[in-house]
């Protein structure tokens, strides 16, 4: 890894305005998931412990138009408002306002502050807007070691505009920008890295969190132990049309699963049924399966699955099953997971690998019915010795419900972000950051 760290510079006494992903799920008011939380704290404690000032920032969720210097209304609602008589337009006015500010109170970062306060067992101050009078006055008073969290940076309607403006007035707050925010190191916005882009961020290094996501992931990518598996699942080809040709250069078994295996079947000639269709990639699956034969790789597909004649409604409701050999496959049914006789394939060709990335389920993993696929996987990776690394999502999830997160050896903070390594992009809040001589 290429990038400064946090440790490559000196931190006394500087402002360090530090991007993380507290993009926590929250349910009334209540944080139901703290891993987010928890993974920051390392950066966190090693800023406020060698004397830096600690100023955090992140977003929450997708509000609705709250601006911290008023309120906006989207193009759809302002047309309605349009088409509305004129004496009935304030009224309608008043009510998207009043929806914004219960959307304000939803997304707020202010329970985070408090959390963060307890585990850390240290106050943390938190400033009621992200570049307005309450962060002015918090940030003017800050101590070394102190810590100020900033409202949720979507608030301002330039954080994902990559507002010049915004970025001028985030910079009084910056010495040093640290990010640490694996999971939005995807994109471009003013506190991932236009603060950076546009110069007002000359010093910009890495926390500890992504200092790790790089090492491990894209070590493993670049200078791989052999034999080098990847296994890639979730529903669409399309979703993944960079990342199954860039793996495929890299890796030298590609195992494919979820709904996205059925149109490499389709493309093999198979009846797949019900069964997800890609219709548009049938052509860039078949193309893949020929590169592989060229390169002397091997792409492992189902050969049994687990089906039922409708998608269980609600997603963990019971229904009838029948697992089937590909061949045997019903036209009246759809595959929702791989069956017994692709386990054991799937199991095996893990055995012997040095390097594992995965990302995407085998099945429909919510439903205990169509389960048994992704926890095979999750468990065959548990049990060997190889460098195994979780690209975040759907796939994390599901090791850490299954029980074998401490099993791994990195799990991924970041779905998009890991999807995009995958595919060999460029990731904007890394590049921005400084290298290393």
């Amino acid at each position: 890894m290429n990038k400064k760290s946090i440790k490559d510079v000196e931190v006394k006494g500087k402002k360090c305005l530090v991007r993380v992903d507290f993009n926590v799920p929250m349910k009334d008011g209540v944080i139901t998931d703290e891993n987010r939380i928890d993974g920051a704290i390392p950066t966190i404690k090693y800023l406020y412990e060698h004397g830096a000032k600690v100023i955090l920032c992140s977003h929450m969720g997708k509000p609705h138009n709250i601006f911290t210097e008023g309120f906006d209304l989207t193009k759809k609602e302002k047309k309605a408002l349009e088409e509305l008589p004129e004496n009935e337009r304030a009224q309608a006015k008043e009510e998207y306002l009043k929806k914004a500010l219960k959307d304000k109170q939803k997304f707020t970062l202010k329970p985070v502050a408090e959390r963060l306060s307890e585990k850390l067992g240290k106050k943390v101050t938190f400033a009621e807007d992200v570049v307005g009078p309450s962060a002015t006055a918090a940030v003017s008073n800050m101590k070394d070691g102190d810590i100020v969290l900033l409202e949720n940076t979507r608030f301002e309607a330039g954080e994902e505009k990559r507002d010049e403006e915004l970025c001028k007035k985030l910079a009084k707050f910056c010495d040093i920008y640290v990010n640490d925010a694996f999971g939005t190191a995807h994109r471009s916005h003013a506190t991932t890295a236009a603060i950076v882009e546009y110069g007002y961020a000359k010093t910009a290094v890495c926390g500890f969190l992504i200092e790790k996501e790089l090492s491990v992931m894209a070590d493993a990518l670049e200078n791989p132990v052999r034999p080098f598996v990847a296994i890639l699942g979730g529903a669409k080809v399309a979703d993944k049309l960079k990342v199954i040709e860039n793996l495929l250069d890299k890796c030298d078994t590609l195992i494919i699963g979820g709904g996205m295996a059925y149109t490499f079947l389709y493309a093999k000639g198979y009846n797949v049924g019900k069964s997800l269709l890609d219709e548009e990639q049938v052509e860039y699956c078949a193309n893949m399966m020929k590169k592989a034969e060229e390169l002397n790789k091997k792409i492992y597909l189902p050969v049994d699955m687990v089906t039922a004649k409708e998608f269980p409604n609600p997603i963990d409701a019971v229904v009838s099953t029948n697992t089937c050999d590909i061949e045997n496959m019903p036209s009246d049914e759809e595959a929702l997971d791989i069956g017994p006789k692709t386990i054991k394939i799937y199991a095996d060709a893990v055995k012997n690998a040095k390097t594992v990335i995965w990302n995407g389920p085998m099945g429909v993993f919510e439903n205990p019915l169509f389960a048994k696929g992704t926890f095979a996987v999750a468990e065959a990776l548990a049990n060997t010795s190889a460098t195994t690394i979780i690209g975040g999502g759907d796939s994390a999830a599901a090791v850490k419900q299954l029980g074998f997160a401490d099993k791994m050896t990195h799990i991924s903070t970041g779905g998009g972000a890991s999807l995009e390594l995958f595919e060999g992009k460029k990731l904007p809040g890394i590049e921005c950051l400084n290298d290393k001589n």
